[in-house]
């Protein structure tokens, strides 16, 4: 087929379930390419010579190479194309945000175009091995006497356990929760991540040797240096960033209606049944703030609206997600934030909010969102959830000094991702602060090769295979 003839293709559009239903349940909205679908679409990919697609890609993965087998009908062979370099290609084909990694890079998806469906392909092939039982595990190391203690069940923390356990050095991971797969579990909703997927990836661990131990808190129920005393050679940091950032507002922390958005996320993803009331406000413009509302709206808050002080141009969440919270009905109010709580005998009746407008843009790159004075207004509402990022809880490190930068995550070398204490690594969102679960997996797979140079003596900067950027 000619470039002139893929050019003609129009992006294959995934079938979603009608709003009617899918607001109802938390079922998964999109379904997964048909194969003869997948095959039109992979034909649309121009197989360039330098592919910006795989810079985009924070795992780099060889994106022409898997989607040119895709189109010959070697699906199997795509898959293990993926998984050369990626070990959660069933959860990174769903959750990432391609528009702004691989499919953001796309040479097609320039000037006026439409970027090639990388995210929708990845999961086709994905979902096709599962259907046809083709096996997805790979071989795995003969014990070498090793073991490593990993703080945490999240993408950071699955990678790095599943590229060591492939070395034979055994790995015990700590959850503090009731549940694996840290925000993948607790901080996404089933309708975007369905919790057989995060399942199958802890199959795959448990099938290498790898020990899960739930409901156990690092740096409360035993320390780092418990953990080194009990004879692991080394320890991964990957506990995420959990808490949740506040708005600084008076009352916010005692009044009953406010609630903040990864603690609401999480009480719901671990089946607590939480009454939010009709009118229901969320502040934030993420993909976190994206996730409260669709599952406040599913669980009967018939009335739910987003605060977000920049316009939607600036919005960082998915840009997929965005145009399915408002087909399900949901009102983003633009350029608004709170300022008040507004409250009667402890329970909150209202928010106060301040009209805002766009200046220069700040160290984001996104333009400063200013107050416009005298443009206060009130909004009526029985809760608000704010959802403007998360910070970093420190409770793991209890009883070890680390240097943490200014927003208190850990400081690593930014090459390697060994932390101060020279046996303690750590990666993902307690070194990155909240991103993507592919630059999750990523760090995972270098914070791993660094811990198995370190485990046998080696250099941490001689022999790599992969090593962090200096910018991340």
């Amino acid at each position: 087929m000619k470039p002139q003839e893929r050019m003609a293709i129009a992006r294959q559009m995934a079938v979603e379930l009608p709003v009617a239903d899918r607001v109802t349940n938390f079922n998964e909205i999109v379904a997964g390419y048909s194969t003869d679908t997948a095959i039109l679409e992979a034909n649309r990919c121009l197989q360039c010579k330098k592919p910006a697609c795989r810079d985009g890609c924070p795992i780099h993965n060889d994106i022409p190479g898997f989607i040119g087998l895709l189109r010959d009908g070697e699906f199997e062979q795509a898959y293990w194309k993926i998984r050369e370099t990626s070990s959660m290609p069933a959860v990174c084909s769903r959750v990432c945000p391609h528009e702004f990694q691989c499919e953001g890079s796309c040479i097609r998806g320039k000037g006026k175009g439409q970027a090639v469906a990388i995210g929708m392909l990845e999961r086709f092939v994905v979902d096709w091995m599962v259907v046809n039982n083709k096996n997805m595990f790979t071989p795995c190391a003969l014990p070498i006497g090793k073991k490593v203690a990993i703080v945490g069940s999240g993408p950071a923390g699955m990678s790095v356990a599943y590229y060591l356990s492939h070395k034979g050095i055994s790995c015990t991971v700590f959850e503090s929760l009731s549940e694996f797969g840290g925000m993948l579990t607790v901080g996404i909703p089933p309708f975007r991540l369905p919790r057989d997927i995060i399942q199958a990836e802890f199959a795959a661990l448990k099938s290498c040797g790898v020990t899960i131990v739930k409901g156990v808190v690092i740096g409360k129920d035993k320390s780092l240096a418990d953990l080194k005393d009990e004879g692991f050679d080394a320890v991964f940091l990957g506990v995420g960033a959990h808490a949740s950032r506040k708005l600084g507002l008076e009352n916010e922390e005692n009044t009953e209606g406010v609630m903040h958005g990864v603690d609401y996320l999480r009480r719901i993803n671990l089946g607590e049944t939480i009454d939010l009331g009709k009118k229901v406000v969320v502040v934030g413009g993420g993909n976190v703030a994206i996730d409260v509302a669709r599952t406040a709206l599913r669980l009967g808050s018939s009335d739910v609206f987003i605060l977000y002080r920049r316009s939607k141009d600036e919005m960082p969440a998915s840009r997929a997600e965005v145009h399915h919270l408002e087909e399900e009905g949901v009102r983003i109010e633009m350029l608004a934030a709170p300022v008040k709580i507004l409250s009667e005998n402890g329970k909150l009746v209202g928010v106060e909010c301040m009209r805002m407008e766009l200046g220069e843009p700040d160290s984001s790159g996104r333009r400063r969102p200013m107050v416009q004075e005298m443009s206060n207004f009130i909004i009526k509402a029985d809760s608000i959830i704010p959802a403007i990022s998360q910070n970093v809880d420190h409770t793991a490190d209890q009883g070890v000094e680390f240097k943490v930068t200014r927003w208190g995550t850990y400081e690593t070398d930014p090459l390697t991702l060994q932390t101060s204490v020279d046996w303690v690594f750590a990666g993902g969102d307690n070194v990155l602060g909240p991103q993507t679960a592919a630059k999750a997996v990523f760090q995972g797979k270098v914070a791993a090769e660094s811990i198995e140079h370190f485990l046998n003596g080696q250099d941490l900067m001689t022999d790599r295979q992969f090593l962090c950027q200096l910018e991340a």
